[in-house]
């Protein structure tokens, strides 16, 4: 007998109410299987009250997330997929008809499913970078489709009537039959979890808004947008997630990264002789990290290039005879006494060529050459004793290449290249030598590593002697060799004592997962760094075979994520991901669920209509899930949605109980097949 075909139900008397009883049907909810912050945080925003946003972070979760949460719509991120994205979204069409289906992710990722676009698989492919407004407009157009999809259809009671006989109202029943709907996809509702979600709990517990910071800021990176546009740029994007999370390792890597760029890009522009670039870009950098070593020193490189581009048009002037034009070139950037100023000296009266007097008192020249160049009143010889006085003044001040065009070097330097030859000036370069060398060796002795640099190069570009510069340098590779030693036998300390607690990943920010890090961006090829890493590898596999025989599939195969970008051993690594391939398949195949229309059914039992809800005539449906065997029996009937509640179940379970089908074939062996069926109770018009 073919199960769609009315069949009659014993009269009875309805009771006073005239109009059947009916529930609402839930609202069903989107499933995201995904790892990205960002697309979760733009769901939630952009989903109503109606459909709620749960994430699973794996296909193992995904079946029973799917029933559990009554799902109508799935998003399907191709970056969070260990398995073809093709063939899972054929499965998920297979055991949930209804289901509406987005896949996320590149241009590469919409080739692979454009067939299954083109026959109706995949609803929408949602591209990378997420827009806000196109995850709206997918997901309003999803749930139209899911509606149109659940609206199957009913047989509805006629209106009622009273006719009159012989003065004796009686109430003729209408005739009520059974229709069977098969279709799994729009038939689950009010499904129960028949396995934890551990992705999704973990994905549910984070911090949405945090995640999408990171995303946001990570793709700014990417795309150059370092400290550009307002608000939409790493740096800031990286400062806001350090306000939600102070310590969080990714954002404190991510701005280490974009000062990094800067500087980077500061050093290029240095080396093409971009000056107001390179500052531009040095600036930057320090708005972001004032203390920054390589700030101070690249700021130190810029001021010494600016100084000698005066310069070298000084020294082109004066080797043409053109001193007036030299001495111009040098006053169109000299600052006198500014400095000094600054510093709290009390101004004194120093005139320079063509300048007004300035606030720093010039000495007396000292050498016969200076004092009889100075008397004849030559242009050149009153600019030597004019900037050597300035140079005096700095050095008593202490501003020996700072402020730039303001400064001991700069002063000297204008000296040398209106008179090379003469003695004062010698003396003062040399002086000026043995001071910045002799700044430098204090450096060295106070651990400074960053400011012995800088009076090195200064030391080396002013000509000290290349022996010396030498040992400089030396000395300041063997302080930062013992500071990079140290700071490593700490990381690794910490890392070695985190392991031995259990803080393997947790907590972000002291785990020894971190610490790798830390050592990793310390020196990725020390020996400390490369045992630590094999440290933790070793622990990772460990840590996927207890996941693993605690049937923890998702969880090995994180731990197994871990293990292999530490470099485990290689072989260990591929038995454990052949068993858990294995695992996965077996847990899949478990809760694969065909439409029961899909098989052959060879005997069918006709479910009875209750006679309660004959008697108020109801209509109803219940969802049930069955096992078919070897044989074809029918085992392991649940129950797993029923509306409304309490009324139809037990006549449904009676019935099915008693079906029996074709055995399912694979490979030419029968094997146990589950199903699902949704059966309806309605009234026949």
């Amino acid at each position: 007998m073919n199960p769609n075909t009315p069949v009659k139900a014993p009269s009875a008397s309805p009771p006073t109410a005239a109009t059947p009883y009916r529930q609402a049907f839930p609202a069903r909810s989107l499933i995201a299987l995904t790892h990205d912050g960002q697309l979760l945080a733009i769901l939630r925003r952009v989903s109503d009250n109606q459909h709620a946003v749960h994430a699973v972070g794996s296909e193992v979760d995904l079946s029973g997330a799917l029933m559990a949460q009554n799902a109508g719509v799935a998003i399907l991120d191709c970056a969070a997929l260990a398995t073809n994205v093709t063939a899972l979204a054929q499965r998920l069409q297979a055991q949930f008809p209804e289901l509406v289906l987005i896949v996320a992710g590149s241009a590469d990722d919409q080739g692979l499913v454009a067939a299954q676009i083109t026959d109706g698989t995949v609803h929408r492919f949602l591209h990378k970078p997420f827009s806000e407004q196109r995850v709206r407009l997918f997901a309003e157009s999803a749930w139209k489709r899911q509606e149109q999809a659940d609206a199957l259809p009913e047989i509805h009671a006629p209106a009622r009537r009273t006719q009159q006989r012989n003065g004796t109202g009686k109430w003729w029943v209408a005739l009520l039959g059974v229709l069977v709907v098969s279709g799994a996809g729009a038939a689950w509702l009010f499904m129960q979890s028949r396995a934890p979600l551990h992705g999704a709990a973990a994905a549910s517990d984070a911090d949405a808004a945090l995640e999408a910071l990171i995303t946001h800021a990570d793709q700014a990176l990417a795309a150059g947008r370092l400290v550009a546009p307002q608000d939409d740029n790493a740096a800031a994007l990286y400062r806001a997630a350090l306000q939600r999370s102070p310590n969080d390792p990714r954002a404190v890597s991510g701005l280490e990264q974009v000062i990094d760029h800067l500087l980077t890009n500061a050093d290029q522009a240095l080396q093409q002789r971009q000056l107001d670039a390179a500052q531009q870009l040095v600036e930057q950098a320090r708005a972001l990290s004032a203390n920054h070593p390589r700030v101070a020193f690249l700021a130190a490189q810029i001021g010494a290039q600016r100084e000698r581009a005066v310069l070298s048009k000084v020294q082109r002037a004066a080797a043409g005879g053109n001193v007036a034009g030299a001495i111009a070139a040098l006053d169109s950037v000299a600052h006198p006494g500014d400095a000094a100023t600054s510093a709290g000296a009390a101004p004194a009266a120093v005139t320079a060529p063509g300048a007004a007097p300035g606030p720093l008192a010039a000495p007396p020249a000292t050498s016969d050459a200076g004092a009889a160049a100075a008397a004849a009143g030559t242009p050149a010889g009153a600019g030597v004793a004019d900037y050597l006085a300035r140079a005096s003044a700095a050095l008593s001040h202490g501003q020996l290449i700072e402020p730039v065009e303001d400064n001991a070097r700069f002063y000297i330097a204008a000296a040398r290249a209106l008179a090379p030859d003469n003695a004062d000036v010698q003396q003062a370069s040399l002086d000026l030598i043995a001071r910045l060398s002799s700044e430098a060796r204090q450096a060295v002795a106070d651990k400074n590593t960053e400011q012995a640099d800088i009076w090195t190069a200064a030391a080396a570009d002013a000509g000290a002697d290349p022996a010396q510069i030498e040992t400089l340098h030396q000395a300041i590779a063997q302080l930062r060799s013992a500071a990079s030693a140290e700071t490593l036998t700490r990381l690794s300390s910490a890392f070695k004592a985190r392991l031995e607690q259990g803080q393997v990943m947790e907590p972000a920010t002291d785990s020894a997962k971190f610490f790798l890090a830390q050592l990793t961006q310390a020196d990725a090829a020390s020996q400390p760094t490369l045992q630590a890493k094999s440290a933790y590898g070793r622990r990772a596999l460990e840590e996927a075979r207890k996941a693993f025989d605690a049937t923890d599939v998702s969880g090995a195969r994180r731990w197994l994520a871990e293990a292999r970008s530490a470099g485990a051993d290689a072989t260990e690594v591929s038995t454990l991901e052949g068993a858990l391939n294995a695992a996965q398949s077996r847990t899949q195949e478990s809760d694969s669920y065909v439409n029961e229309a899909t098989l052959t059914r060879t005997h069918y039992v006709t479910p009875k209509y209750p006679e309660l809800a004959s008697q108020r005539a109801l209509d109803g449906w219940v969802d049930l899930q069955f096992l078919v065997g070897t044989d074809g029996s029918v085992s392991d009937t649940a129950v797993v949605g029923a509306q409304p509640a309490g009324i139809f179940e037990q006549a449904a379970l009676e019935a099915v109980q008693h079906w029996r089908y074709q055995p399912v074939m694979h490979d030419g062996h029968a094997i146990n097949q589950r199903a699902r069926v949704r059966v309806r109770f309605a009234v026949q018009q």
